[in-house]
């Protein structure tokens, strides 16, 4: 009675009895890396997009503006050709805004792909996780108990 249990044997052992497994961790990275690579590569994507897009459309605006700069005879048509170069921009400018749109759609489209992808793949990496942390648990205290 004078002699209490030594616990903290017991408590090494069990502790002991845990392995680490560097495997999840490790697998964990290489999706991380592999989503941060897709989702760059959309990012990218819609950048370069964008950007040829936007030169396109500076480019259209100043062939567009080489009319009104040209000298004209009759001062009418200095106001003509101002006219018709704000139709064409206001034209010019709901055909591209409705590129960027589709852009924008693209990219919503393919991160919403990924990230369901991503979602599947993280609930069976998950499962799978839980199962094999039960099993080695349940063998863990089996064999502290048992010695």
């Amino acid at each position: 009675m004078t002699n209490p249990q030594d616990f903290s044997a017991v408590f090494k052992d069990m502790m002991g009895s845990f392995s680490v497994d560097t495997k999840p961790m490790e697998e964990a990275f290489k999706s991380q890396s592999s989503m941060a690579e897709k989702m760059s590569a959309v990012a990218l994507e819609a950048a370069n997009k964008s950007t040829e897009l936007s030169a396109k459309w500076t480019s259209d605006t100043l062939g567009k503006f080489q009319s009104v700069s040209a000298a004209k005879t009759d001062p009418a048509d200095y106001a003509k050709s101002m006219t018709d170069f704000a139709t064409a921009s206001s034209e010019a400018a709901a055909e591209h805004m409705a590129a960027f749109a589709e852009i924008a759609k693209k990219v919503q489209t393919s991160t919403m792909e990924l990230m369901m992808a991503a979602g599947k793949d993280m609930s069976v990496d998950m499962t799978a996780a839980a199962k094999k942390a039960t099993t080695d648990a349940t063998a863990a205290v089996k064999k502290a108990t048992t010695k």
